[in-house]
């Protein structure tokens, strides 16, 4: 590959963009998302953006928006540039040698460095990633307001518009018996044509999960999304063999390849959730796939809440995966009150449209980077107080 191919520079920018409603979590709540935008050029002037987005800041896992961005610009940076575009495994391990953990800012520089070759070749991102079997895919949309009549009317709109009829709720910030009230109300409002996911985030031990999920399975749940904590394996393993009418899906305790091993292993999980930024990138994504698929563990595209660049990019690299699956959450974009690219993907029927254009098939709007930018805003970074969120 010639050196027209090389990476020239990289831009890094936290943008500030409110959400259309409070979005409550087991560990807080949000208002506001804070993703992390990388622009990347090659010396052809082609160039590519990536997006690393957080839930809370760092409350979901050890990174944070500031982190992302000073990890990206002091280390993974310096240490690809210059390096041929095509060579994205060899990116990835100077990105490896450089700076250890930092999945999430990994994978925004290899994102933006997938969209700039694609589009450097003029083809959609998912032919640089095995070629796809899905041109769209089931959408759900979380249920998170806390109210149960404006979460019930937020489902009935939905329906209507023909955008989602599976609904995802996020439980474990009350008390369990509470939380099985709240989501057996939800559950018996919706109509028969609509499922209805749990994510616990974590928040219950073993006995409290053995306990309280066999009730909300009664109540119409039919996939639990991380009941209890990421290091619990045993509870996940028993959990997985021994509940009935119900799949459980890791999510924390699903990150690396080594991860989705171990589960497989342990016989310790029905799905996995994917997420392209706790992977550590596209191809990092399809190599924990593959260990689903190889181990008949089925999957589900998650999302961090991101943008159109990083829920383009998920839809690019889902839509090449086989086997099993229970579609995908890519709904960052409806969440939040504007946008940053001139159109979104389109929603038909309660599916997402994979976009084809080159790279992820979207066209990003520059000023409404500006319009969100943290420096240009001159904001301040977002310190969730959890347990204020929690009230």
């Amino acid at each position: 590959m010639s050196n027209e191919f090389t990476i020239e520079r990289i831009q890094v920018r936290i943008l500030d963009i409110p959400t259309i409603r409070p979005h409550k979590l087991s560990f807080g709540a949000i208002q506001r998302q804070s993703p992390v935008i990388v622009q990347l050029w090659l010396r052809n002037g082609a160039c590519g953006f990536g997006e690393a987005a957080t839930i809370g800041g760092p409350s979901w896992n050890e990174e944070s928006p500031e982190s992302i961005a000073h990890a990206i610009e002091n280390y993974l940076a310096p240490a690809v540039l210059g390096q041929q575009a095509g060579g994205i495994e060899q990116v990835l391990a100077r990105m490896d040698l450089a700076c250890k953990g930092n999945a999430f800012a990994k994978s925004a520089v290899e994102m933006a460095l997938i969209d700039a070759l694609a589009r450097t070749l003029d083809i959609p991102a998912w032919q640089l990633l095995g070629g796809k079997l899905h041109q769209s895919l089931p959408l759900a949309w979380t249920l998170a307001s806390g109210d149960v009549e404006r979460d019930l009317q937020e489902a009935q709109l939905r329906l209507e518009q023909g955008r989602h009829r599976i609904f995802k709720m996020k439980i474990g910030a009350r008390a369990p018996q509470d939380d099985v009230a709240h989501v057996s109300r939800i559950a018996r409002g919706l109509p028969a044509s609509a499922t209805l996911t749990v994510d616990v985030n974590q928040a219950w031990d073993g006995n409290t999960a053995r306990r309280y999920l066999p009730q909300l399975i009664e109540a119409g749940v039919t996939l639990i999304e991380q009941p209890v904590a990421r290091w619990n394996v045993p509870a996940l393993r028993q959990l997985t063999q021994e509940l009935q009418g119900a799949l459980i899906m890791a999510d924390e305790t699903v990150c690396t390849p080594q991860d989705a091993m171990m589960l497989a292993r342990e016989q310790a999980s029905h799905v996995f959730s994917l997420k392209v930024a706790k992977h550590g990138g596209l191809l990092r994504t399809r190599k924990v796939a593959a260990v689903a698929e190889a181990a008949d563990i089925g999957w589900y595209g998650g999302t961090m809440l991101e943008t159109s660049i990083g829920s383009a990019a998920s839809a690019h690299v889902f839509s090449t995966l086989p086997g099993a699956h229970h579609g995908c959450e890519l709904f960052g974009p409806q969440l939040l009150v504007d946008d940053i690219v001139e159109q979104q993907m389109a929603i038909r029927d309660f599916e997402l449209q994979l976009p084809d254009g080159p790279g992820y098939g979207l066209t990003v709007s520059l000023s409404q980077l500006d319009r969100f930018d943290r420096a240009l805003a001159g904001q301040q970074p977002l310190h969730v107080d959890l347990g204020a969120a929690r009230a």
